[in-house]
């Protein structure tokens, strides 16, 4: 396996093959799926899971993982800090969407459907911007109630749901606007809304694979 992928739900398994064989082909990926770390996270906060994530990043090493590649937004800078210690890169998904969104303007609104989410994108896009030279002006929006849809398999009204939300940004208030969970991603194509939106999985899934081939290439 060139790249490990760690998921905190099943569905994000078929979306990241699919965008492997699209633009990625060839690329060798290995699944880990955890949902209770997204749950404990939620319940009582990232710093939570520390241990867990730990754990995991060392077995898929074990496994052959050249790059571990967290698809949570919520977990995933836990993921990287402990990037020094796994022995290899490990990166989060989210932050090249971040990266593209400052360069839109300082107005960024990071869009979720799980407190747990709001924080760490939050605070992911101010150090893109700031490593970047760039103001920020970050606001966070939860779409309220609908978390449960997910967790429910009711793809189809959550991502309305969500899409409905981004129809009401506009560009008199944002510049960009985020998509804090790669579970949000199509509904960047559902929404009305003419202000930039971005999201993380084919952005991350390309950063990842850059990462594998320059650890190849070493």
């Amino acid at each position: 396996m060139n790249l490990a992928l760690l998921h905190t739900s099943p569905v994000h398994v078929p979306v990241f093959d699919a965008l492997r064989d699209t633009d990625h082909p060839g690329l060798a990926l290995g699944h880990v799926v955890r949902e209770e770390l997204l749950e404990r996270a939620r319940a009582a906060g990232p710093d939570s899971v520390t241990d867990d994530v730990r754990t995991l990043l060392k077995a898929a090493v074990a496994d052959g993982a050249d790059v571990v590649l967290c698809t949570c937004s919520s977990i995933g800078g836990i993921a990287e800090e402990l990037s020094a210690e796994a022995g290899v890169p490990v990166l989060r998904v989210d932050r090249p969407m971040a990266a593209l969104a400052v360069a839109e303007g300082p107005r960024v609104v990071v869009v979720a459907t799980t407190h747990s989410t709001l924080g760490p994108t939050a605070a992911l896009v101010e150090e893109e911007a700031a490593r970047a030279g760039r103001p920020a002006d970050v606001r966070t929006v939860l779409v309220e109630d609908v978390w449960d849809l997910f967790l429910a398999g009711d793809r189809e009204t959550y991502l309305d749901r969500v899409a409905a939300a981004l129809d009401g940004l506009t560009g008199d208030e944002a510049d960009a606007i985020v998509l804090a969970q790669a579970s949000l991603a199509d509904a960047a194509g559902r929404t009305r809304t003419t202000v930039p939106v971005f999201s993380s999985p084919r952005t991350g899934l390309a950063a990842a694979a850059e990462e594998c081939a320059r650890t190849r290439s070493a």
